[in-house]
C-alpha cells in the first residue's frame, strides 16, 4: 500500500477537491452530495494520471529516479497501468452517477486529456497547455460545465500552466528567466483572482507568498533542488488559490474547509514528493 500511495502521489490529491468546490461556488451550485461525489471523481482521475505518468516514464525514471515504485521493483508496470485504468473507470462512473450526462460531457474529455498528456503530449510543446486544460476542465466538472465558472477555471489553469512549465527543469535546473516568468505568472493570477473581500484577499495573499516565495528563491538560485522546491510549492499553492476563489464567490465556510487542507498537504509533501 505504501508503494501504491507513492505511485499515485497520494498526498498531492489534497490539491484536487478545491477544483470541484471552486467550480460549484462560481456556478452557484448548492454544496451537497453531488459536489462531494464530483470531488471523488476528480481525485480518481488525478490519481489515475499519476499512476499513468509513472507507467509511461518507467524507462526514464530508471535512469533519473530509480527510487520510484516501478524502477525500484516495488510496483510492476502492469499493476500501475491497471491502477490507472481502474481509477479512470471509477472516476467516470462516479461523475455519471453524480451529475449524469452534464458531468460526463466534462469528465470524458478530462480523462482523455489526462491519458493524452501522459502518453503523447507531456514532452512536447503542448505539454503544459494540456495539463492546464485538465485542471481547467476539473473546475468546470464541479460546476456542471456552467460558463459562470470559466473565470475561476482559467485562473486555476493559468497557475497550472506556469507550474508545469517550471517542472520540466526540476531534474537539471534552469536559467533564472524561467522561474522569473513563473513568478510573474503567479503575480498575474493573484491579481486576476483578487477581487473579493477580506477572506479572499488573505487566502490569495497566502497563495502569493508561499508560491511566489519559493519561485523567487529559484530565481536567485535556479539549481534543480530549488526548482523542485518551487514546483512543490506551486502544487500545494493550488489550495489557497482555490480557497481564495471560493471565498470570492461568497462561500466562506467552504473556502475555510478547503484552506484547512493546505498545512496538511505541505506536511505530507515532506514524506511523499508531489512532483
Amino acid at each position: 500500500m505504501k508503494a501504491l500511495a507513492e505511485l499515485v502521489r497520494a498526498p498531492a490529491a489534497l490539491t484536487v477537491p478545491g477544483d470541484a468546490v471552486a467550480g460549484a461556488a462560481a456556478a452557484g451550485w448548492p454544496f451537497g452530495r453531488r459536489t462531494l461525489a464530483l470531488t471523488g471523481a476528480s481525485v480518481c482521475l488525478y490519481w489515475a494520471g499519476m499512476a499513468l505518468n509513472d507507467f509511461a516514464d518507467r524507462d526514464l525514471d530508471a535512469v533519473e529516479r530509480p527510487e520510484r515504485p516501478i524502477p525500484s521493483g516495488r510496483v510492476r508496470p502492469e499493476t500501475a497501468l491497471g491502477v490507472a485504468t481502474g481509477l479512470t473507470a471509477g472516476g467516470l462512473g462516479i461523475a455519471a452517477a453524480a451529475g449524469g450526462r452534464r458531468a460526463l460531457r466534462i469528465a470524458v474529455p478530462l480523462a482523455a486529456t489526462v491519458w493524452a498528456y501522459d502518453f503523447a503530449l507531456k514532452n512536447t510543446v503542448l505539454g503544459p497547455a494540456t495539463m492546464a486544460a485538465a485542471r481547467t476542465l476539473d473546475v468546470l466538472l464541479g460546476a456542471g460545465g456552467r460558463r459562470a465558472a470559466l473565470p475561476a477555471a482559467l485562473a486555476v489553469g493559468a497557475h497550472t500552466y506556469a507550474v508545469t512549465t517550471l517542472s520540466r527543469s526540476e531534474v537539471d535546473g534552469a536559467k533564472p528567466v524561467l522561474p522569473a516568468a513563473t513568478l510573474a505568472a503567479t503575480a498575474g493570477v493573484g491579481v486576476f483572482a483578487g477581487r473579493g473581500g477580506l477572506l479572499s484577499s488573505a487566502l490569495l495573499g497566502t497563495y502569493a507568498v508561499t508560491t511566489g516565495g519559493a519561485q523567487y528563491d529559484a530565481v536567485r538560485d535556479p539549481a534543480a533542488p530549488k526548482i523542485r522546491r518551487a514546483v512543490g510549492a506551486g502544487i500545494h499553492g493550488m489550495i489557497p488559490l482555490q480557497a481564495g476563489l471560493i471565498a470570492r464567490a461568497g462561500a466562506w465556510r467552504a473556502a475555510l474547509a478547503v484552506a484547512a487542507a493546505f498545512p496538511l498537504a505541505r506536511a505530507l509533501g515532506r514524506k511523499v514528493s508531489p512532483t
